[in-house]
């Protein structure tokens, strides 16, 4: 544990994200966090159960003379996106190492957590913390948001009780959200057969290096770059100019993560080496400068390596890159209802061509379900003409904004006489959460806010220590002024 974590303000809340940051929970491996959890239950007589998917819900009677409030929900998920700069971190053994970096928590080259760790952590503090005045409270915590939103797929009617929830998943103090994306997974599959490699051939690896990365939906309108697009426009000139044959490719990862790392195998003709080598320099200089606003530390290379003796066989190899190449990625389509709002997007996630298998990964996102649907159509048309397998799996709802909300209309006069300053009412290009639990509980009222997370799902992410605090009194607050039932 990081004990300086306990000097920030608010105590009980640091205390918990030190402890959870101590207990591994990368998404479908959140074992350590619920154990902690139950044992945090049980240290403060807390009553926790559990349901069949693995949500967690904690039930608190209200405090003194606060009954007859409108039972709230506080909600967050267990766990986190893993990421490193160093490939040899293990996720399922080691701690999260938080450090303290001018007025930010940041962690020793990994994603930190607080997506949504504070939020959660910030829930379990309302408990503890003295002074705070709340009614009858539930607080919800979901596994498996990140791969797939497993837990609130598997949240069943009856299992909570309140009618208000506040979701604490947002990421910049200030905001209110209200609405948020819908998501769709694309999953693109082939097999495919090796040839031996021609004669006279070496053998190289590309290597994609040194993107930011970061979250597919709160990211994806920063302009960053693609490391499986770049790897795939330099493998098609390579085999288009320079008879270059692929033997493997391998990149991204996670479908909720912008893709930093690629790494190929592939051959070139001896008699050509030394022009490709000189092309991939050129290459590198060329992606540099159009991404010098975004990618500082962008770079394209190329290894000699042992001639591979096999090759991907020349008709699946052009219809798999040139199939990547079609999809499209980023911001597709900017909101018409809401400023500088992204409606739809398409995150290439993955891809990989290894044993015989061909694989692609998308995560399409849209506030408008008919867009979605009909990227949807349009990534299944791709792949009809690749010959390929498709399947579009995992779609959910996105959120859709009620302006007339009671709880947005608490919310936000509360933090105007607190902060004398309008909050922002924004929604949001990601899947929240919300978006599921309203076809499971259509009666609920919601709201979403946090703290203020840069670089969600990057080594690089980081959290607002002042935010922190800010958010959390001023979710104190709101909780004293839920209204009654």
């Amino acid at each position: 544990m990081n004990k300086d974590l306990l000097k920030l303000y608010p105590h009980d809340l640091w205390e918990n994200f030190a402890n959870l940051c101590d207990a591994p929970h990368p998404s479908k491996h959140e074992d350590a966090a619920i154990k902690w959890m139950k044992q945090w239950a049980k240290d403060h007589k807390v009553k926790v159960e559990q349901d069949k998917t693995g949500n967690l819900l904690f039930t608190v009677p209200a405090t003194k003379g606060m009954e007859d409030r409108t039972p709230v929900i506080l909600q967050g998920h267990t766990d986190m996106v893993p990421q490193a700069d160093d490939p040899k971190f293990d996720f399922l053994k080691n701690p999260i190492e938080p450090i303290i970096d001018n007025g930010w928590v940041r962690a020793n080259k990994t994603t930190l957590g607080a997506d949504n760790g504070v939020g959660v952590c910030a829930a379990l503090a309302c408990v503890t913390t003295p002074g705070v005045k709340h009614g009858p409270l539930e607080i919800l915590v979901t596994i498996d948001e990140e791969t797939g939103m497993t837990g609130a797929f598997g949240l069943k009617k009856g299992f909570v009780k309140g009618k208000i929830l506040i979701n604490l998943d947002s990421e910049t103090e200030g905001e209110l959200y209200v609405g948020c994306a819908g998501g769709l997974d694309a999953n693109f599959e082939r097999k495919y057969t090796m040839m031996p490699t021609p004669e006279d051939m070496k053998g190289f690896q590309l290597i994609v290096t040194g993107l930011h990365g970061g979250h597919s939906g709160m990211d994806i309108n920063l302009g960053r770059a693609n490391a499986n697009k770049i790897a795939v426009r330099f493998l098609t000139t390579a085999i288009k100019e320079y008879g270059a044959c692929l033997a493997s490719v391998n990149g991204g990862g996670l479908r909720n993560a912008i893709p930093r790392e690629v790494n190929a195998i592939l051959a070139v003709p001896a008699k050509k080496a030394t022009a490709f080598k000189t092309f991939a320099k050129k290459f590198n200089e060329t992606v540099k400068a159009e991404f010098s606003a975004t990618e500082e530390n962008l770079a394209v290379s190329v290894k000699a390596i042992d001639t591979p003796k096999k090759v991907i066989r020349t008709k699946a190899q052009n219809q798999f890159l040139n199939m990547v190449f079609a999809i499209p990625n980023g911001v597709l389509r900017m909101s018409d209802s809401m400023e500088n709002l992204v409606e739809t997007s398409n995150n290439v996630a993955a891809i990989k061509a290894e044993n015989g298998t061909m694989t692609v990964t998308c995560l399409l996102r849209s506030s408008v379900d008919s867009a979605k649907n009909a990227l949807g159509d349009r990534m299944t048309a791709i792949a009809e003409l690749a010959e390929c397998g498709i399947e579009l799996s995992g779609a959910y709802p996105g959120w859709k904004p009620n302006m007339e909300s009671p709880i947005l209309k608490t919310c936000q006069s509360v933090y105007k006489k607190k902060f004398k300053e309008e909050p922002k009412i924004m929604a949001i290009h990601a899947g929240l959460e919300c978006g599921l639990f309203g076809a499971c509980y259509p009666d609920w009222d919601m709201v979403s806010f946090g703290p203020t997370i840069e670089h969600p799902h990057s080594p690089v992410e980081r959290v607002n220590i002042d935010s922190v605090g800010k958010f959390f009194d001023f979710l104190v607050e709101v909780l004293k002024n839920i209204p009654k039932k």
